[in-house]
């Protein structure tokens, strides 16, 4: 049986769609690809859509989905057929792009962060933390603070004493 006639190898596969073979396999195991038929000789022969399984795979994957997302939606488009799924790719994609927002202003506010870090000089993560004008918010990522306490610096007194 010729390769292309029957199926694609998976050498074939894995290179059309540029992913490597553990890649292609794992895939198979999860479920993303259905397991291909095999030839006489037990290689597997996937059918030439599998390349472009595997080329959405990566694209929705590079868009912020997870394989368990991409599962989903794969699962959801096999049982449309041709009406509206309502919590198919739009709505999903909707949902993405607000977590994608976030990230982004996750990150935005983190590079403010670390360049008034820079103009303000810290040098010392362990100064920087016990002085008030630190752009670095420890207690914000780590946490309520534990009170500085030793040379210099008095134990706290409770609220009220």
């Amino acid at each position: 049986m010729a390769a292309g006639t029957q199926g694609l190898r998976t050498g074939e596969v894995a290179a059309s769609a540029s992913v490597n073979v553990q890649t292609l396999r794992y895939y198979e195991r999860r479920g993303l690809l259905p397991e291909p038929a095999r030839s006489p000789g037990g290689h597997r022969l996937y059918p030439p859509g599998a390349v472009t399984v595997l080329r959405v795979i990566k694209a929705a994957q590079r868009l912020g989905f997870t394989l368990d997302e991409v599962a989903d939606l794969l699962e959801l488009g096999k049982h449309r057929h041709g009406r509206r799924v309502e919590s198919g790719l739009q709505q999903r994609a909707r949902v993405k792009l607000v977590e994608v927002e976030e990230r982004i202003a996750d990150l935005v506010e983190i590079r403010e962060r670390l360049t008034a870090a820079l103009d303000a000089g810290c040098d010392d993560l362990l100064a920087c933390a016990s002085t008030d004008c630190c752009p670095i918010p420890f207690e914000a990522i780590g946490g309520p603070s534990e009170p500085v306490s030793g040379p210099g610096h008095p134990e706290p007194q409770p609220a009220g004493e």
